[in-house]
């Protein structure tokens, strides 16, 4: 058994758990994970807690309270899955407080059936702020078009967000542009910039999951080289945009009032292709000050099998470059990809945001007091 996890967290590399339920909260799992596998941060969205909540393990009494107040679906997924960011941010105040509020984070997702409305998730964003009531939360609004005024507006007020869904590296400029611009926001109204965090999640498998298949629909041996190199050097040039914007005297000027950086997380590292290696998107993506968040069979994986050797992306831009531009020369567009990939992500959550409604609404009229 190596550490592996140990030197991909001492690369700068912050290890996250992609999941997240009761169970892993009342059994002390999360806990024991963060004690032994160096994990300092959850995310969730809609996919994990419908899982979570339909497979049922720990939500009977919750449930059953909620039916007896006849409060509304809605209202109940919704306590239901602050409770457990809220149990999940305790557990993680400690590596909160050890690293001044960097790690130790527990994210939650707007609605996403507001992926769309500027305003709407807004509102939703300081709701969410507002229940779950713990500094080490943070709120993850989609990289939609109108995503984008959406973490400017939520930035500037002060609450600390996770921009999910990035697929783009145009997106992904847009993004920082938006933190950038939501802590201006923060500052005109007086507060405490170092107090505001985020991190863009920048979706990794999903890109050679789509590519690949357009590939092997080829079936050229020129293009079958390139399989398994869209996703890499994708998220490669993403970090060399992060260096870029965050050496800029627009950053600069706000680093001096004391604010964070918005890092990069690696989003969607499991491996798609049962061909490629288990840690492809964590061994290849090593670079300081980024984040990964896994869900627990790539943690158990790393810790197994992981091959930690160092900064993985520093001086791979130009064959980055060169191997998305192979990529187009295929035929492939990259801007059609990308932009299906965001949809599918959206559509995704909706529709799982939606099954958690309808088996959450059973759960209620089952448990509902009878009458009299």
């Amino acid at each position: 058994m190596t550490d592996a996890l140990k030197r991909l967290s001492d690369e700068g590399v912050a290890i996250w758990l992609d999941d997240l339920s009761r169970k892993r909260i009342t059994s002390g799992n999360l806990a024991e994970l963060i004690d032994q596998q160096h994990v300092v941060g959850v995310t969730t969205n809609p996919s994990i807690f419908q899982k979570a909540i339909s497979e049922g393990d720990g939500y009977e009494e919750q449930l059953a309270d909620l039916a007896a107040r006849g409060v509304t679906v809605e209202e109940a997924i919704r306590m239901i899955t602050t409770a457990d960011v809220r149990d999940a941010a305790d557990i993680l105040r400690p590596v909160f407080d050890a690293t001044d509020g960097q790690d130790g984070r527990v994210s939650i997702e707007v609605d996403p059936r507001l992926a769309h409305n500027t305003r709407s998730t807004v509102a939703e964003a300081k709701q969410l702020a507002w229940l779950v009531d713990r500094p080490n939360t943070l709120i993850k609004i989609p990289a939609t078009e109108a995503g984008i005024p959406a973490i400017a507006e939520t930035i500037g007020l002060g609450i600390s967000v996770n921009v999910t869904l990035i697929f783009s590296l145009e997106r992904y400029r847009k993004v920082m542009d938006a933190f950038l611009t939501g802590l201006e926001k923060a500052k005109e109204r007086g507060l405490d910039l170092s107090k505001i965090h985020s991190v863009a999640s920048f979706f990794v498998s999903r890109v050679d999951t789509e590519i690949d298949k357009r590939i092997d629909a080829l079936g050229t041996d020129a293009a079958k080289a390139l399989r398994g190199k869209a996703a890499l050097a994708n998220a490669r040039l993403a970090y060399q945009a992060y260096e870029e914007v965050f050496a800029t005297d627009r950053w600069s000027a706000l680093e001096r009032e004391g604010a964070n950086k918005q890092r990069p997380l690696w989003a969607s590292t499991g491996v798609k292709d049962k061909a490629y290696k288990a840690t492809l998107y964590v061994d290849d993506l090593v670079a300081p000050n980024t984040v990964n968040t896994m869900p627990e069979a790539t943690l158990v994986a790393t810790e197994e099998s992981g091959e930690i050797t160092g900064n993985t992306i520093a001086g791979t831009y130009e064959q980055a470059r060169a191997d998305l531009d192979a990529v187009e020369k295929l035929g492939i567009s990259y801007d059609e990809v990308v932009q299906l990939l965001e949809n599918e992500g959206v559509d995704k959550f909706e529709a799982a945001w939606n099954d958690l409604l309808k088996s959450t609404e059973a759960e209620l009229a089952r448990l509902a007091p009878s009458e009299g």
